[in-house]
């Protein structure tokens, strides 16, 4: 039996809650779960369609993106996810996806403006966008520098990842993560919503104002304050 049963098992489930989320279309899109003590994380092989999935074929793979386990080869995006674990020690799970809207929003180099309370909700600022890539990380170890435009999006902006848990790759697609593989796809979804509600909104009105402050604290701090009061 192999050492790695648990998150062969997490990274399964989470990636079969992309298709039935409607987060994907075909083989588009990829999840990983992470075992922090032993230094790797199991991730969706690469091209495989998720009708074929089991928890068996998920591919055990080091921070090094080298795989430790599996015979097939591991997501194109591995090396994304291998950075992002290797630099942020508090997540356990991360999600690509080319989910539509939220796809239209990276591709349009445009952050997320926080219009309404459901975005309020989950986080506290617009959600970034990365500028894309420049010309000399496209051209050397592409997937690998992919995880520090993320990276370097985020610090740039002063932004934490473990207060933000989701970002659009300019031109690209988007990336959520959490404490969970669950978690990390739970704020895919949340991000595919939102991006398609700041849609709806700027169609409806194209100067439709951000959310004020005291509503954005609000929905924030009674879901995560320190005197929350949302939920069970």
């Amino acid at each position: 039996m192999s050492a790695h049963k648990y998150i062969r098992e997490e990274a399964y489930e989470a990636n079969m809650q992309l298709p039935a989320l409607g987060l994907v279309l075909f083989t588009f899109g990829n999840v990983s779960a992470v075992d922090r003590k032993a230094g790797v994380f199991a991730i969706k092989p690469s091209g495989v369609p998720y009708k074929d999935l089991s928890p068996d074929n998920m591919v055990i793979v080091d921070f090094d993106a080298k795989t430790v386990e599996g015979t097939m080869r591991p997501s194109s995006d591995t090396k994304t996810h291998a950075v992002l674990y290797k630099h942020w020690d508090k997540i356990g799970g991360i999600v690509h996806t080319h989910s539509t809207y939220a796809t239209a929003w990276a591709q349009s180099q445009r952050d997320i403006p926080i219009f309404g309370t459901t975005h309020a909700d989950h986080n506290t600022v617009d959600i970034p966008c990365a500028p894309p890539m420049d010309d000399a990380m496209i051209k050397g170890d592409y997937e690998h520098e992919t995880g520090f435009q993320i990276i370097n999006c985020l610090q740039s902006k002063g932004l934490s990842y473990e207060e933000l848990e989701m970002v659009l790759v300019g031109n690209h697609a988007p990336f959520t993560w959490g404490k969970t593989a669950a978690k990390a796809v739970y704020n895919s979804a949340v991000l595919e919503n939102i991006a398609q509600m700041a849609l709806l909104t700027e169609q409806i009105n194209a100067q439709a104002p951000r959310l004020k402050d005291a509503l954005i604290k609000k929905h924030f701090e009674r879901k995560h304050g320190p005197d929350s009061y949302y939920g069970q």
